[in-house]
């Protein structure tokens, strides 16, 4: 996606506490993959107490980098987007030596249940043992040190998919709903591509300019670059559409012609969007299939 090309550039200045604007840090951990870019973003709020969120992964080493960072300054609660363990494990290991509250808008939940005979291929990178201190709604508020961080409840990554605006600033951390240099997995049954739609939405209905992601740099003119997200998933929708109607019956076909400048590693994958899509045109009834539908299932037009 073009728009996601033009925010890839990213340094990130491992072992640092990055300023941002003031009372606004980012620290990211050491664990970069083809998932997560350069690796999982923390963000610190605040100057004399702070918030953390997303603390990350807990490798060797980031638990002293955090705690150097935190410089003996109070931690009044530990926020998370979500809760995939490329963004979690850190903050337990934080509470315990802090004392800081978790806040989460609820342990880890798919978003629908599993149909017979299927498996959450994400089921190893959730962390079910998060269970928030304090819960935050949508809409819900956490101020520390003159910082006031609201809860925007984005499901469609993973169905407690948290965003946080900053109020009073630009800011909007975004986690894994909207990053610069990738477009957001989302997978069934962990992730609906129908509410991921629909969060898109509610985030062009609000006013933050600068997004914060969960991976990668800053996204800038936010609005301009969700709604090529949003151009970018009508037209892998409208290209399933046209697979089913050349004859293509099963994900597999779909996958091989959709992606086919795409790496053969990233097509199991693809298989899960392409499945996220056709869950949401069943949903819809532009497509038909027999039972729920399976990443094995057969599809066809309606009509």
């Amino acid at each position: 996606m073009r728009e996601a090309q033009s925010q890839q550039a990213f340094d990130p200045a491992y072992g640092c506490a990055v300023r941002i604007a003031d009372g606004i840090f980012r620290l990211t951990a050491e664990n970069p993959s083809p998932f997560t870019a350069h690796g999982t973003n923390g963000y610190m709020i605040g100057n004399r107490s702070l918030t953390i969120i997303d603390p990350g992964p807990d490798i060797a080493g980031h638990f002293d980098i955090w705690m150097k960072a935190i410089d003996g300054r109070r931690v009044a609660g530990i926020a998370v987007t979500h809760t995939h363990l490329d963004h979690t494990p850190m903050a337990h290991r934080l509470k315990a030596e802090t004392g800081a509250p978790i806040l989460a808008f609820s342990p880890h939940r798919a978003a629908r249940p599993l149909h017979d005979g299927e498996e959450n291929p994400f089921a190893e990178n959730s962390d079910t043992a998060l269970a928030p201190d304090i819960t935050l709604a949508d809409g819900g508020r956490f101020e520390a040190d003159g910082f006031v961080l609201q809860a925007v409840h984005t499901p469609g990554h993973t169905a407690n998919h948290l965003s946080f605006a900053l109020e009073g600033t630009p800011y909007l951390l975004s986690g894994d709903h909207v990053m610069g240099w990738s477009t957001t997995i989302v997978a069934p049954p962990d992730g609906s591509m129908g509410d991921y739609m629909t969060s898109l939405e509610k985030l062009l209905a609000r006013p933050e300019s600068v997004y914060l992601p969960g991976h990668g740099g800053p996204v800038t003119d936010a609005h301009g670059f969700v709604r090529g997200i949003r151009s970018h998933r009508l037209m892998r929708e409208r290209a399933i559409l046209e697979r089913l109607a050349a004859g293509d019956e099963t994900i597999t076909e779909m996958v091989k012609v959709i992606y086919r400048t795409t790496s053969e590693k990233l097509h199991g994958a693809a298989a899960l969007s392409v499945l996220a899509h056709l869950e949401a045109l069943v949903e819809r009834g532009s497509v038909l299939t027999d039972g729920p539908p399976l990443i094995a299932g057969r599809y066809r037009l309606q009509g």
